[in-house]
């Protein structure tokens, strides 16, 4: 079988990956399109830094414990596939049923996050093992492309969910990569009716104000804390230093919902947010209820994602597609079609 792997950095094609057979409360699918996201990116060139940083969290699981960087990691967690085959004694959806699920994978070892693994295949690969309690059967005839944005759109509707933002507040994304993007879509989702959206990069302010922002701002023009008075910001940078400048710039009371990962040391002023009375929230991934509830504001056409998809690749066409995100204006989201 053939995948894309992780391989010293780059992404390279398999041809000899072994076939993936499902065990009991497992299916065998066919991946019909699976994203490539900026987590992926981070990891293909900031891979050693990213382990070394997890292994010192405490208190919560650590899955990347037992990745090795010295051999081929599988990828790939923005999926829609089509069911093939079901495991022993597993009661799912028929073969041919176009589904999409959480990336977790549960087997008799434990369970298995589908993110960056040595051993559990992803969806940059033709057939992937899933779930059979996990899976969410794709309604509408909604095609597989974006139906595979079921996940990267639960990112932002949790940090929209956590943020407990009203109708009549004002919402600042400072960032319009994929994560400020699919913020902007859920706060359109939720009916907050004043977006406003802030990149340097005109293409994605362009796509932002398609997506659903009201506003766009240039802040290479001036702050947009000058244009606006936002009760919340939602920070989808992910760069030293945006925190700190946005502690000092927001009005008093902002409740600030830190969406980008920022992989180095970062400094503050504490004094800043205690002046104002800042609340500042952290926010990762989301539950399952947001993966379904995305999943279906995309099937009846309450989010279009289409102009998200900006370009398809074959497997082969990997390595070229990674080069070409790490360019702001390239691109939004690249889907893999194995």
């Amino acid at each position: 079988m053939r995948a894309a792997v992780l391989r010293r950095g780059r992404m390279v094609v398999r041809d000899d990956v072994p076939e993936p057979v499902p065990g009991p409360g497992q299916v065998l699918v066919e991946v019909k399109a699976c994203g490539i996201c900026g987590s992926d990116l981070h990891f293909a060139t900031h891979g050693e830094e990213l382990l070394a940083t997890t292994s010192e969290l405490e208190g919560v699981p650590n899955q990347n414990d037992s990745v090795d960087l010295s051999r081929d990691i599988f990828m790939g967690h923005e999926f829609s596939a089509e069911i093939l085959q079901a495991g022993p004694d597993t009661d799912t959806h028929a073969p041919g049923t176009l589904v999409t699920s959480v990336p977790v994978l549960i087997s008799p070892r434990g369970v298995d996050m589908i993110v960056y693994s040595n051993t559990t295949l992803g969806g940059y690969a033709e057939r992937m093992l899933l779930s059979a309690p996990l899976l969410l059967p794709v309604p509408n005839g909604l095609p597989p492309e974006p139906a595979a944005l079921t996940e990267p759109m639960a990112v932002g509707l949790h940090a929209v969910n956590a943020s407990r933002i009203e109708r009549g507040e004002t919402a600042l994304v400072i960032g319009c990569g994929p994560v400020g993007i699919a913020v902007i879509a859920a706060l359109r989702l939720r009916g907050v009716e004043n977006i406003v959206a802030s990149d340097f990069s005109p293409t994605r302010r362009q796509l932002a104000a398609t997506m659903g922002a009201h506003v766009t701002i240039d802040p290479a023009q001036d702050s947009p804390f000058h244009q606006c008075a936002p009760a919340v910001v939602f920070e989808a940078v992910g760069a030293p230093g945006i925190i700190d400048d946005i502690l000092r710039r927001c009005p008093a009371k902002t409740r600030v919902v830190v969406a980008g990962v920022c992989m180095q040391p970062d400094t503050v002023h504490p004094l800043y947010g205690a002046a104002k009375q800042v609340s500042i929230q952290f926010v990762f991934g989301y539950d399952p209820a947001e993966f379904a509830v995305s999943l279906r504001a995309i099937a009846e056409g309450d989010i279009d994602v289409r102009p998200m998809i900006t370009g398809s690749v074959p497997l082969d066409g990997m390595a070229d597609a990674f080069d070409e995100l790490a360019a702001p204006d390239a691109h939004c989201k690249i889907l893999v079609t194995p």
